[in-house]
């Protein structure tokens, strides 16, 4: 089955210059979207617009979006993918270290969402992921705190989201991966034995939760957290 609901409209993804965001985007457009990726670094992929994007700066999520609608028009399939994963001991986290995963992960969320949301509003129809994590739920790992916190504050506001937009026929969903075979997290590879389906996840395993619940099918899924985890944390 070929999923369905992308077909003239607008996607934008954050993040989306490699790994899970540039698959998610790939993806997007090969089911017709028109799609464009927001991100400090060069974003070169065919077929899908390139926009420079600080997620926490107010004027650089303001332009960004601004040129996405001047260009493709106002999006209304969002998925915010943009952050980043310090690992470093509660007691040795700086200020300055604390505030910036949070500026990154939490802020940028919530910038970027508060800035497309009365596009999808006017449309009447929307879709918004965002990119949580199992350390959200659990507190993950050791050392891991200030990315776990911000993690666990994504996904609450995604279901605020949710319960607030639900009747102007946005959707608004989170995913909460872990072990994904990434450059931010390489080096796990040891970690396979611990994941009952015997392996570590893939970028595809993510971007293809993240697509479906971008489609028409999912029009009845909203503030949900969804595992993409090969069994790692079942609760």
């Amino acid at each position: 089955m070929k999923l369905d609901g992308f077909d003239g409209r607008v996607a934008f993804v954050t993040g989306g210059a490699g790994g899970i965001g540039a698959t998610i985007a790939k993806t997007l457009r090969g089911l017709g979207a028109k799609v464009a990726v927001g991100d400090l670094a060069n974003v070169a992929h065919e077929g899908i617009l390139g926009v420079h994007l600080d997620v926490t700066s107010e004027d650089s999520v303001h332009d960004a979006i601004s040129t996405v609608v001047q260009e493709l028009g106002p999006p209304t399939i969002v998925v915010l993918n943009a952050g980043i994963f310090p690992s470093e001991p509660l007691e040795s986290t700086t200020l300055d270290s604390w505030e910036r995963t949070m500026r990154v992960n939490l802020t940028g969320a919530f910038l970027c969402a508060r800035e497309v949301l009365p596009h999808m509003r006017e449309a009447g129809y929307g879709r918004l992921v965002t990119l949580g994590s199992s350390a959200g739920i659990t507190g993950g790992s050791k050392n891991v705190a200030a990315y776990g916190a911000s993690k666990a504050g994504v996904m609450a506001l995604t279901k605020a989201i949710a319960t607030e937009y639900a009747p102007f026929g946005i959707t608004s969903n989170a995913l909460a991966p872990t072990l994904i075979n990434t450059d931010m997290v390489a080096g796990i590879a040891h970690m396979a034995d611990r994941i009952p389906v015997g392996r570590l996840g893939e970028v595809e395993d993510v971007a293809d939760i993240a697509v479906f619940l971008c489609s028409s099918h999912a029009g009845y899924i909203t503030g949900a957290v969804v595992d993409v985890n090969g069994g790692f944390l079942i609760h």
